[in-house]
């Protein structure tokens, strides 16, 4: 029997809860009043600096993957039918959900570009300042791998923890850590665990506090908490329709396009796996059909899509809920090594899932509309980066100096320390206040610092980090 209550817990960092339904409800309202959750529906989900509000952000994506986390772990209730669960019921769908409200909150401005747009450009700061400062070099290594491997979901984290100070319980935290390695640790080479160490899970900065969680929870080193398996599936059924509808409303795709390109996608990942699955192209055939022969030409394609998407995500949520069950143990232990929708390549559902993938990769994100977006928003990180670079090239004595209100040798040092978001170098203050005495110091010191810098910057909405750009580039 697999025991929910040790993961559904009303454990928190500060002042926890009795009432486990007060305390989910309490995360619930932390969650969708936080500044953070806001500012996701100014970030790109593929279309950066949208204007058409048709169109996805970070926000109505998330909206969109909560309902369908909502619709599986209903489903996995309903099938598994275990008592002790069911009186959880309220914990296990809001957790699920709220996860998928969150897991986005930590993606930089302009996506993953903005991703590769800081990896890169802290490498090249990390080998001209840390690694020029006297410390333990393998330490130093650390951190530097740690600094160059930002992704949003390890920002996640320090959002939730660091940078907001949700105080969300245990529970709700653990179920966005996506991947179980830290950013400063190498992949341990043990293939169980190859999908789980896919990615970083979390920075340095959060160790402490992802090693009381996983204690508290007993999710052992290298697992996954159970219910993040479902947040990740949701998040896989959503955006594909998605972004092929936004397609749509910018004119990239049409009806009658979509429809060929599903069915020569239909036939090359069938040949690829020497399968003969046409549960997607059966949906669309009748579908498409349907709507040509019963709407007028500007609703085709919203009759088209509706009943689309709503056949298919059925089948998606049937097919998860079965694999959640079939596999409950692996899963709940947190041991289960794959993504639910990449279990079986040869399954009806994963290949319906790859076609979309390579349609939406072909020709949407590759779209020139898409691509020239992206080159302005690495081209506005990196600017960003390099204006306030002079702040990382103070010494840990200046910088110091400079957050006393004392003059340093750098003009411009002061005006750009006043923009820094005021919560984050509270956070750097908490993080540095420690260090005294350590020989280690000053590289420690610099690692917050580079990470004030990335707070500041990753946090960012889409259109204020082209304000901020222009503003200060003249």
């Amino acid at each position: 029997m697999n025991d929910y209550t040790t993961k559904l817990t009303t454990h928190r960092e500060f002042y926890p809860m009795s009432d486990l339904d007060w305390s989910v409800e309490s995360d619930r309202g932390r969650i969708i009043s936080a500044p953070a959750f806001r500012r996701l529906q100014k970030r790109t989900q593929v279309f950066a600096l949208e204007l058409n509000a048709a169109v996805r952000s970070r926000l109505t994506h998330s909206l969109e993957v909560s309902q369908t986390a909502r619709f599986i772990a209903r489903t996995i209730l309903k099938k598994l039918d275990d008592e002790n669960l069911n009186k959880m019921e309220n914990a296990f769908i809001s957790t699920c959900e709220m996860a998928s409200l969150l897991h986005d909150i930590g993606n930089p401005p302009f996506g993953h570009f903005g991703e590769t747009a800081i990896n890169e450009w802290m490498e090249k700061c990390c080998d001209n300042n840390l690694m020029n400062l006297y410390g333990n070099e393998k330490l130093k290594e650390k951190l530097k791998k740690d600094l160059c491997s930002y992704d949003g979901n390890a920002q996640a984290i320090r959002v939730v923890h660091k940078l907001q100070r949700l105080n969300l319980s245990y529970t709700q935290t653990a179920s966005i850590i996506k991947y179980t390695r830290g950013a400063f640790e190498e992949k341990s080479g043990d293939n169980s665990f190859s999908y789980l160490e896919k990615k970083p899970g979390y920075y340095f900065s959060e160790k402490d506090f992802v090693d009381k969680l996983s204690e508290t929870l007993e999710i052992l080193p290298g697992h996954r908490f159970p219910l993040t398996y479902i947040m990740e599936a949701a998040d896989d059924i959503s955006y594909l329709s998605a972004d092929i509808e936004d397609a749509v409303d910018k004119g990239i795709l049409t009806l009658d396009k979509i429809y060929e390109l599903i069915k020569l996608e239909s036939f090359n990942v069938n040949q690829k796996y020497g399968t003969n699955e046409t549960m997607l192209l059966d949906l669309v055939e009748t579908n498409y059909f349907k709507a040509k022969e019963r709407e007028d030409e500007p609703y085709q394609f919203n009759m088209f899509l509706t009943l689309t998407r709503a056949q298919l995500i059925y089948r998606l949520v049937e097919y998860v809920s079965d694999l959640y069950i079939k596999h409950h143990d692996d899963i709940f232990r947190g041991s289960f090594n794959n993504a639910l929708l990449e279990f079986d390549k040869f399954h009806e559902c994963s290949i319906a899932i790859e076609i979309l993938q390579n349609i939406s990769i072909e020709h949407i994100y590759s779209h020139a509309q898409v691509q020239e977006l992206e080159i302005k928003g690495y081209s506005i990180i990196q600017g960003l980066f390099n204006i306030y670079e002079p702040l990382l090239k103070l010494t840990t004595y200046e910088f110091e100096m400079l957050l006393n209100g004392e003059r340093v040798n750098c003009l411009i040092c002061k005006n750009l320390l006043s923009r820094l978001s005021k919560k984050h170098l509270v956070a750097y203050k908490k993080s540095v206040g420690d260090l005294k005495n350590n020989d280690n110091e000053d590289v420690l010191e610099w690692y917050y610092r580079a990470r004030l810098v990335i707070d500041y910057i990753s946090g960012m909405t889409d259109d204020y980090a082209l304000f901020e750009y222009k503003a200060l580039t003249a």
